[in-house]
């Protein structure tokens, strides 16, 4: 077929997919539009617009096709994809890669599922959990209680959150578990210092990356989705602060 797509809709479906992987594996908004545009310059069209938020993308071109919106419902943090379609975006732009077979690959990518297994994530959660409580100073008998405590946790978290599509909610729970059992590592003397521990523990719950992108994109000046993305990760910092707090508070 060569390296150009026949039609202006095919050309407009590849870049909204790219851009839709791209969102729900937690790139930047500017990211997005960027790499959106230069896969329609590459493919024959120069001139094209698209506006990105954590929710939903519009892109549209300089001719007879109307726009195209599609909504994102769901977003996590899988930056192996987002680099696999910055790879593909480079092979288009060198001409290396036709857009029928980029828009076959990037089908694959959708499908394809690159998380770690779940025991897997609950133990990096958890020697991330006793290396933060060193990093913060804390002393090295906390170590192995601030690795069960983050552990614990984090499972409580990804569990929660597959019975109740509420993020704010499993957060909230996972929080309230940590605090718990920090507690009771110190009350049954083998923990030493709460509040390191539970630093330690809450950490692998933190939306580093959220905040980052919500820093980079106000810098960007993509204020819609700086603000949006900021107040998430407000609410995450809230739910986890309010599961603690309620630990102390009883």
């Amino acid at each position: 077929m060569g390296k150009e797509f026949p039609t202006t809709i095919q050309v407009i479906e590849l870049c909204l997919l790219a851009g839709k992987i791209m969102l729900q594996g937690g790139a930047e908004t500017y990211r997005v539009e960027d790499t959106m545009t230069r896969i329609a310059a590459s493919l024959g069209i120069p001139h094209s617009h698209s506006y990105v938020t954590p929710t939903g993308i519009i892109f549209s071109t300089d001719g007879t096709e109307p726009a195209k919106l599609i909504r994102i419902s769901e977003r996590s943090t899988d930056l192996y994809k987002v680099t696999l379609v910055n790879g593909i975006s480079r092979k288009i732009s060198s001409g290396e890669l036709g857009g029928q077979e980029a828009l076959a690959r990037l089908k694959e990518i959708e499908r394809a599922d690159y998380t770690f297994p779940v025991y897997q994530q609950v133990l990096a959660a958890s020697i991330a959990s006793g290396c933060f409580l060193i990093m913060f100073l804390g002393k090295w008998a906390d170590f192995i209680p601030a690795m069960i405590t983050g552990g614990l946790g984090f499972a409580s978290f990804i569990f929660v959150h597959r019975v109740v599509q509420i993020k704010f909610f499993s957060e909230f729970i996972a929080s309230l578990l940590i605090g718990l059992l920090a507690y009771l590592f110190v009350i049954f003397g083998l923990g030493t210092e709460l509040d390191k521990i539970i630093i330690g523990s809450v950490m692998p719950l933190v939306p580093g990356l959220l905040i980052t992108n919500a820093v980079r994109d106000l810098m960007a000046g993509h204020l819609v989705s700086g603000l949006s993305k900021g107040a998430e990760a407000f609410l995450t910092a809230f739910a986890i602060g309010a599961g603690i707090a309620l630990v102390f508070t009883f």
